[in-house]
């Protein structure tokens, strides 16, 4: 009889929890994916009766969520622009999370290693080059047998921080691009064919023989697709790593004080240039005060502890700097 009441006790004592539990809901980028997974969730399991749910839709969807009130945070790898901020009906900080790399991507089984300078990595998704037999990518990887075989260029299909770096990089290296083409979080691509999500064009890249896409690194090296190297600034060939994007990072010198900073093409001998900062979308105060409370307790909790966890998923933890910055505003929070 004893067991059986310390049975419904225990079942009643939990279903109370779940009833009571605070849920906050998230929505954006598919670049964080992975950690934020991680961190939501063990968050959770330190902190019962608290429920992060986040779904990874796009840095695009995150920002339009956000901003009509739907979700109770964003996330973005791109930041949000002065007339998008003004446009929102919720006042809007930018947390900065990690730091990533996005990695060209490619699919021809015998090929090694492949080196892709900035002009071509443009001019192959403006349509300028378009068999892995051009000269100009021959030239860059010498002793390389590439194939005479067409480039099937593949890019984001729906609002994607991603293409936001990608693009913001290829403006800055091409002249061509920039003028045509443009940054954000959405173009008007030249040529290709359109994946969901991270997951998406690392599935169609692997699925076709001949395909370059662009992906964050942890998608690449889970997916065991080659990624190449890339010349940087200083004309380095470098390939992503922790390292690469720390390096590009050190290149400001002064961070914004509302942290919307750009680090694609940084210099520096060891800069990885396809480089970005990501940022969570915080409303400045919830219409549930509860919710601020906890919102702001996982700030600390992701700054204190989550950073120590970033590297094993091959992001870069914000500089030491940056972190302290980023307790102060989060400290202004409500």
């Amino acid at each position: 009889m004893r067991k059986s009441l310390t049975f419904v006790v225990t079942a009643l004592v939990c279903a109370a929890l779940s009833a009571g539990a605070q849920k906050i809901n998230g929505a954006g980028a598919s670049f964080p994916y992975p950690i934020y997974s991680k961190w939501f969730s063990e968050y959770s399991q330190q902190h019962p009766g608290v429920q992060i749910n986040y779904q990874s839709i796009g840095s695009g969807g995150g920002i339009r969520q956000v901003t009509s009130g739907t979700v109770d945070f964003g996330a973005s790898d791109g930041p949000m622009t002065d007339e998008q901020l003004s446009e929102s009906k919720i006042k809007l900080v930018h947390i900065p999370t990690v730091m990533g790399a996005v990695v060209p991507v490619y699919n021809l089984p015998g090929v090694g290693d492949l080196k892709f300078a900035p002009d071509v990595l443009a001019d192959i998704y403006l349509g300028k080059i378009s068999n892995w037999s051009d000269g100009r990518i021959a030239k860059d990887n010498p002793g390389v047998k590439l194939p005479n075989q067409d480039i099937f260029v593949v890019h984001r299909s729906d609002g994607s921080g991603t293409t936001y770096i990608f693009t913001d990089y290829l403006s800055k290296v091409s002249a061509d691009w920039k003028n045509n083409v443009g940054k954000n979080t959405a173009v008007a691509w030249p040529k290709g064919i359109g994946g969901k999500q991270n997951e998406g064009v690392a599935g169609l890249v692997r699925q076709m023989p001949g395909a370059i896409g662009y992906v964050e690194l942890i998608y690449a090296l889970q997916n065991h697709i080659s990624y190449g190297y890339v010349r940087n600034q200083s004309g380095v060939w470098v390939k992503a790593t922790i390292e690469g994007v720390t390096a590009a990072a050190a290149s400001v010198k002064t961070m914004p004080a509302d942290f919307r900073v750009s680090i694609t093409d940084a210099p520096g001998k060891d800069s990885y240039p396809i480089s970005s900062f990501t940022w969570l979308l915080i409303p400045t105060h919830q219409a549930d005060a509860s919710k601020d409370k906890v919102i702001k307790d996982f700030l600390y909790w992701m700054l204190n502890t989550g950073e120590s966890q970033v590297a094993a998923l091959d992001y870069a933890p914000l500089p030491a700097s940056v972190v302290d910055k980023v307790k102060a505003t989060v400290g202004k929070l409500q």
